[in-house]
């Protein structure tokens, strides 16, 4: 029990990581469809290099999607939109006329007759005539609406294309009823009222007996209009239903292949028909698996699974050690696979959208962002693989997506610079239709059979890679991490922390300049994030604003407050610098990256000028190296590595009383020396010949600093 114990402890950073690996495992698997997975692979237009297959059961052949699609257009071709018919308006706007007609007959007749009151005209023999006209007029008015209610006002609107009728004739549906109608014999609101318009203007009834009356201009003010309402709307329901029932009907089978009957044979061609044939069995096949052969089929994904997962713990222990070292670098790879993957299942499960315009290129782009090309295409690779599991034509999805993958990754150098993303989509849609186009002539051996919907496909995915950007910005606040974008940001000296440093010690800020120059050279040549190192030597000796009168390059009066300390009090003022300058970038948010740099510029090194002094000072006493050393940790990369260096040569440099090319050279090769003989250097990943490289970068860059020229013969 006690190993087991001890052994948890000694082992817990690993247990754990492992541990997130599993759940992950899990979690992929879950995510990945229940179906068993076809046991031979091939491709239209390509020959078959198993073995003869016979049918292991009866199954039906599926038409294809061409097929299907055709069908579809050939039934719907006896579509026709359906229209409900509303008879409540139709009551109710007869009776608003009978109603209007009535009071404004009286109206007009009282101003035109010159009656005095409504009682006398309606009393007054005299007027009896009148009257009569209006009941007359009332209801052949009445009667004009309704029939043209009966053949129907329609809103043709829903149904029109570009403001044109696509249809001739419509269904209408009355008391649940339905009629085929020509459209031609319906009315439109703007018809119908000029249809009334012109009966009322020629066939208004008129009698020889009856006295003249102004009836025409009593029409003309009547506002017929206002009783012509649509009574015939589009029901879409209905109209969806039918459609339905159309294309419900059409078979997505054709023929049936029988136990035992041949399929196909060694080295023969898979045409058309039979990559059909071929399709069914494979859907049929992944389908109907047993209770038991399902649970088998999942323990299989989970070994398939599990095993990728397990390579690519082994890759980042082998390559990018480091990365195991933090529980939110690992969380973080592992949940942008199972965000891919999961993207990747619901959008085949629920037919959202054709897989090819998934952006799966954003997951390199993104891990490149924050990491580095190899760990980016790695991961890329193995996700893609996973997905291939499910994907239609594994093969050519796995293909393409990888082709794409090393594009993006060649031709995106920098993240930071806009216009280099809106390049590598580009780049990436032509690889994935020259590649897409290379399949397609194998499998179908005809140019005119190539699919071009997969081309725009290609474009947008290629668009939406853009969105990386965001994602990037999101990805940064959440997991803390550090994108070239921000590094940009940090680098430029009118921050407010550098413009501070500035001020208030101005020397500090031009030594961290001209250490920012020499790394930044330095790691350019022996490879490295550049931005990253720039930024980490701008803000290196940051602490040093909190008492810039204690180092040297900020005294301009010629006082040296050191002259009044002892020199263990000398030493811890310098060495809290460090200190301090973690202090600041916290309390300003600095990245955790840069904090590295103000952690480790001095590594466990000594303060030598006060130590020396101590010594010489008093030579018998016993002196604690640990009051005059930095607390370290060393340099744990190669970045911060060559901060560390290029900090103590420039300082140092400033202090040759004579500068020549020699006396450069021995400087640097001191200084280096020395730090390698105290061991800092032993946790960074960099090696002697990047040490060669850098010293001598060094070299030639102070050179030009202190315009140092070579002697010429005489």
């Amino acid at each position: 029990m006690d190993r087991i114990l001890y052994f948890t402890r000694t082992h817990m950073r690993t247990l754990i990581t492992l541990g997130l690996f599993a759940v992950t495992a899990a979690i992929i698997v879950y995510l990945l469809p229940r179906e068993g997975k076809f046991m031979f692979e091939y491709q239209k237009g390509g020959f078959w290099k198993h073995e003869d297959m016979t049918s292991p059961f009866n199954f039906p052949v599926s038409k294809s999607r061409e097929e299907i699609k055709r069908e579809q257009d050939s039934v719907l071709k006896s579509f026709r939109p359906v229209f409900a018919s509303d008879q409540k308006v139709v009551e109710q706007r007869i009776q608003e006329l009978n109603e209007d007609f009535t009071a404004k007959w009286v109206d007009y007749s009282l101003h035109n007759l010159k009656i005095s009151s409504r009682d006398i005209y309606r009393s007054d023999r005299k007027y009896l005539v009148n009257r009569q006209l209006e009941e007359e007029y009332r209801i052949y008015l009445a009667s004009l609406v309704r029939d043209i209610y009966r053949k129907g006002i329609i809103d043709l609107g829903p149904v029109q294309v570009d403001g044109k009728m696509t249809f001739d004739e419509v269904i209408v549906v009355r008391d649940n009823i339905s009629d085929k109608v020509n459209v031609a014999d319906l009315y439109t609101p703007r018809t119908a009222y000029a249809y009334v318009s012109q009966r009322l203007q020629n066939s208004v009834p008129k009698r020889a007996n009856l006295p003249v009356h102004q009836y025409i201009a009593f029409f003309e003010n009547f506002q017929v209009n206002n009783y012509l309402s649509i009574n015939l709307s589009y029901d879409a329901e209905r109209s969806s239903k039918f459609k339905e029932s159309l294309t419900d009907g059409i078979s997505l089978t054709k023929g049936l292949i029988q136990e035992g009957q041949a399929i196909i044979s060694r080295g023969e061609v898979i045409t058309e028909e039979k990559f059909r044939i071929l399709e069914s069995l494979r859907q049929e096949y992944e389908k109907n698996l047993g209770f038991m052969a399902r649970q088998l089929v999942i323990l299989g994904k989970f070994i398939l699974v599990f095993t990728s997962l397990v390579i690519i713990f082994l890759f980042l222990r082998s390559v990018r050690p480091h990365i195991l070292t933090s529980y939110i670098k690992v969380t973080f790879i592992l949940l942008t696979m199972v965000l891919m993957i999961l993207v990747s299942t619901m959008t085949l499960k629920f037919s959202l959208m054709s897989i090819y315009l998934l952006p799966f290129i954003i997951l390199p782009i993104i891990l490149k962002t924050f990491f580095d090309t190899r760990l980016a295409l790695f991961i890329h690779i193995v996700t893609i693989l996973l997905i291939g599991f499910f994907a239609p034509n594994g093969f050519e999805f796995v293909f393409l997506n990888v082709m794409a993958g090393f594009v993006a990754l060649i031709s995106l150098t920098n993240v930071y610079r806009r216009s280099r993303l809106v390049v590598t989509s580009i780049y990436v849609i032509i690889t994935y239709c020259v590649v897409y186009l290379g399949i397609a002539l194998i499998q179908e051996g005809s140019v005119a059979n190539i699919e071009l919907r997969y081309f725009r496909w290609f474009g947008v995915n290629g668009m939406l890679i853009l969105i990386s950007y965001p994602l990037i910005y999101l990805f940064e606040k959440i997991f803390g991490f550090m994108s070239e974008a921000t590094l940009m940001e940090l680098t430029d000296t009118n921050q407010p922390l550098l413009r501070r440093l500035a001020e208030l010690a101005p020397g500090t800020f031009q030594h961290s300049l001209q250490v920012a120059n020499l790394a930044e050279d330095a790691v350019f040549q022996v490879g490295g994030n550049t931005l990253l190192v720039r930024a980490g030597a701008l803000y290196h000796d940051i602490g040093k604003m909190e008492q810039p009168l204690y180092y040297i390059e900020n005294q301009t009066t010629g006082i040296n407050p050191h002259d009044d300390l002892e020199f263990e009090q000398s030493a811890r003022i310098i060495i809290d610098h460090v200190k301090n300058g973690v202090e600041l970038a916290k309390k300003h948010k600095l990245p955790d990256a840069i904090l590295d740099f103000i952690l480790t510029h001095h590594g466990t090194s000594t303060v030598q000028y006060f130590y020396r002094s101590y010594l010489r000072k008093y030579p018998e006493a016993e002196v604690d190296v640990r009051k005059f050393s930095y607390p370290g940790p060393r340099p744990a990369s190669k970045e911060t590595a060559i901060v560390m260096m290029a900090d103590s040569v420039e300082a140092a440099s400033r202090s040759l009383k004579t500068i020549d090319e020699s006396s450069l050279d021995r400087l640097v090769d001191s200084i280096i020396t020395t730090q390698m003989t105290e061991d800092q250097y032993n946790d960074a990943q960099i090696t002697f010949k990047d040490i060669t490289t850098i010293k001598e970068v060094f070299k030639r860059r102070l050179r030009n600093i202190y315009h140092v020229r070579i002697s010429y013969p005489v």
